[in-house]
């Protein structure tokens, strides 16, 4: 079924379709990870306990607790994954939602270039000529639409994805690194047959590893360099908003996409009423009083 709504999907859209397919696969396997390294330390705690050394009890139980929590970090950090998964589909839908704007276009321009070449003379072709005319300012809207959209979730998709990467690193450091100290609280001293085991002496500085590993943890603070953007200067149609100058290149080219439709529709109807004028004319030529 996954097959089949890949194929369904519009070719702009389908690349990314697939990376995000993929990296919900990723995702399950970060949240497997957790779960079998939860598991892997209740049983090291249980196989610690079975052993009949206290020492060994003790140690093992506390790494226990350590690998745990890193257990947790994975499942934080397939959470983290998912968001910025979410983004990329903001992508991946915009992608979608302009592929019929240039379907209509290009369907328009081929229908025109096969009247031209079968009849040349068709009054249909003016018509034509009109509607490619809207169909390309309709898409030049789209496609700055999905510019914005695409930079912008780019960026943010991927400054949660790497945010999140550096978070479950630097945790995962304290806790093997306080697991590492837990380990040398163990005395591996060989015993020679018959020797009594020594009880274990560390158990409070085993406890001062778990409550630093605690406290390290929850004053951890993302030291980050900022991914910078300007995308808040974006309206909600995904197009600059009121503080854009109406001299902006963005202004400009949609004025210019509405001024060739109606110029071409004003051609139109003077052409049908017998007037002899040019198709584009400007503001000044057409409030200029005619000489005698």
């Amino acid at each position: 079924m996954s097959s089949l709504r890949g194929l369904q999907q519009p070719e702009l859209s389908k690349k990314l379709y697939k990376l995000i397919k993929t990296e919900n696969h990723a995702i399950g396997a970060f949240e497997s990870a957790g779960r079998e390294t939860q598991s892997i330390a209740t049983q090291l705690s249980e196989w610690g306990e079975s052993t009949d050394d206290d020492a060994v009890s003790e140690v093992s139980d506390k790494l226990a607790v350590l690998l745990a929590e890193i257990a947790d970090q994975e499942d934080l950090f397939a959470q983290n994954l998912e968001d910025s998964r979410g983004v990329l589909k903001q992508i991946r839908n915009t992608e979608s939602s302009v592929q019929p704007s240039r379907n209509q276009k290009a369907k328009i321009h081929d229908e025109i270039q096969k009247l031209k070449y079968k009849e040349p003379e068709s009054t249909k072709l003016p018509i034509l000529e009109q509607e490619l005319v809207r169909a390309e300012a309709q898409s030049l809207v789209a496609e700055a639409q999905l510019t914005n959209i695409t930079r912008q979730k780019f960026k943010e998709a991927y400054d949660i994805h790497t945010a999140a990467i550096i978070e479950r690193a630097e945790k995962q450091l304290i806790l093997a690194t306080q697991a590492r100290h837990m380990l040398n609280l163990l005395d591996d001293t060989p015993v020679v047959p018959g020797e009594e085991k020594q009880p274990f002496q560390n158990a409070s500085q085993a406890q001062t590893i778990l409550n630093d590993a605690e406290t390290t943890l929850r004053g951890w603070q993302p030291a980050l360099d900022p991914i910078h953007t300007s995308a808040g200067k974006l309206g909600a149609n995904a197009m600059p908003g009121s503080g854009e100058s109406l001299d902006s290149p963005s202004s400009q080219t949609m004025t210019a996409a509405q001024q060739r439709v109606e110029d071409r529709e004003r051609s139109q109807e003077e052409g049908r009423e017998g007037a002899v004028q040019p198709a584009y004319t400007t503001t000044a030529e057409s409030t200029a009083p005619h000489s005698a």
